[in-house]
């Protein structure tokens, strides 16, 4: 009897073509060999990156939007959303903290910057200003305006995360205040206009291997490893702190949810290589979403806390500002005492909430907090203009994982988590189905009953 199964080059093609995990990774090494062997292409593709980010930003809002209405209304409670964004907070502001104080500490017992002995004047002050625009981090009265929408549609021209919130949020009061009997096919169009979206997300998906070649080659062939010969110990204690950082994350996650971190890499593995190949953790926004929802966390704790999270939780910021700050110190021969390194936290504690959306934004708080102390040379944050392209990667995986975290924590703490659920999805019981197929699916099987109830009427 001749065996008919398929060949193994067709197995290994059917893997291929289903696997996005496997499609992204051999991009991302494609990408290193252009990049590597032929630097000009390597920049030359760059484009195809930035295009894929864009489509996925377009998205991003109304998602957002249409996500955080629905679970408003679907949990008919809107003091529980309140609770659950005033937890959120408390959670942003705590890890923040922890991963600023990580760095300080790391930076203190490694000292990477010791021994460059810079003279501040040979560094070109102009450059920080070229790489920031000549702008500035909003003040904390002008974040808070600038979070509260002037225009509907502005807001989702801008593509503002903060005023698409606060829009949704008072659409969804206004739903829950008139009540279904009143507005009856608000909701339903809502959720139709979600299931469109997330289509149309799935097509761009298809996308993510050629963007992680393009970026990854680009990054390869700009940058090349010069720098990280130049800058390997500052490398070296930023990647390092940030593992220890995400070992404290993951304890944490355990003790208070139950839930593994390391599982949920491993189920979010395709985001997870996807959002450091494009260094945009925005570029998985909507999947992370899916992911979230499927592993049993409720639709409003994932759209309220996951997008939030964009704005003021980015602990992979924090570790690169207190470490990159020490750095500078260190290198330019300047000794920060116990007062002013708390200094440094507590600026950067509010620096860092304003961080999202603003080009250059690393320099900015850098700069702030480098005239906040007054001892270090302005010009002096320069000397990192060389590696933060670099440090993309360690930032948005900290940062993606750590809003993760803070949706199941959250979640938990709300008592609006399915640990049942979730030990299915993470164990591999429950596979994960992409929001456009589920809805296909269900609408393909709701057009054969509807079928076969008319034949039999028949």
């Amino acid at each position: 009897m001749s065996n008919t199964g398929p060949s193994p080059a067709r197995r290994i093609a059917r893997f291929l073509r289903k696997s996005l995990f496997a499609q992204v990774a051999i991009a991302l090494v494609i990408g290193v060999l252009v990049g590597r062997l032929w630097p000009h292409a390597g920049t030359a593709v760059q484009p195809l990156g930035d295009g894929f980010v864009r489509l996925i930003k377009a998205m991003i809002s109304p998602l957002v939007f249409c996500v955080v209405v629905a679970g408003i209304t679907k949990a008919g409670d809107l003091k529980a959303f309140g609770r659950i964004g005033l937890k959120a907070l408390v959670w942003f502001e705590v890890a923040t903290t922890v991963a600023l104080v990580v760095g300080l500490v790391a930076g203190n017992v490694v000292r990477p910057g010791v021994g460059m002995n810079v003279d501040p004047a040979s560094l070109d002050a102009s450059a920080v200003s070229d790489k920031t625009g000549g702008g500035s981090l909003p003040s904390t009265s002008d974040f808070i305006l600038h979070s509260l929408p002037d225009s509907a549609i502005g807001a989702f021209a801008e593509n503002s995360l903060l005023q698409v919130l606060v829009l949704a949020c008072l659409v969804g009061a206004a739903l829950l205040h008139l009540g279904n009997t009143r507005v009856p096919a608000i909701l339903p169009a809502i959720e139709q206009a979600q299931d469109v979206v997330f289509a149309i997300v799935g097509f761009i998906m298809k996308l993510a291997p050629l963007a992680v070649f393009g970026a990854t080659a680009h990054l390869v062939g700009e940058y090349g490893i010069g720098s990280m010969a130049t800058y390997g110990k500052l490398i070296a204690v930023c990647y390092g702190v940030a593992l220890v950082f995400l070992c404290l994350l993951g304890l944490a996650l355990k003790a208070l949810t139950g839930v593994s971190l390391w599982k949920f890499v491993r189920y979010t593995r395709e985001e997870m290589l996807l959002a450091l190949g494009t260094a945009s953790s925005e570029a998985v926004m909507p999947r992370m979403m899916q992911k979230l929802r499927q592993a049993g966390c409720r639709e409003d704790a994932v759209g309220l806390v996951l997008p939030t999270g964009y704005s003021f939780n980015l602990d992979g910021a924090s570790i690169y500002l207190s470490v990159g700050t020490l750095f500078i110190a260190q290198a330019v021969g300047v000794h920060l005492s116990l007062g002013q390194q708390i200094t440094v936290v507590l600026v950067l504690m509010l620096t860092s909430k304003g961080m999202a959306g603003v080009p250059g934004s690393a320099f900015l708080a850098l700069s702030a907090t480098a005239a906040a102390l007054g001892v270090i040379p302005a010009g002096a944050v320069a000397l990192l203009l060389g590696v933060d392209r670099i440090m993309d990667s360690m930032r948005v995986a900290t940062n993606l994982l750590g809003n993760c975290v803070a949706v199941f924590v959250v979640s938990k703490w709300e008592g609006v988590f399915d640990k049942v659920r979730m030990t299915k999805v993470l164990g591999g019981e429950i596979p994960f189905v992409p929001e456009e197929e589920r809805v296909s699916s269900q609408t393909a099987t709701s057009d054969v009953s509807n079928t076969s109830k008319e034949e039999h009427s028949s």
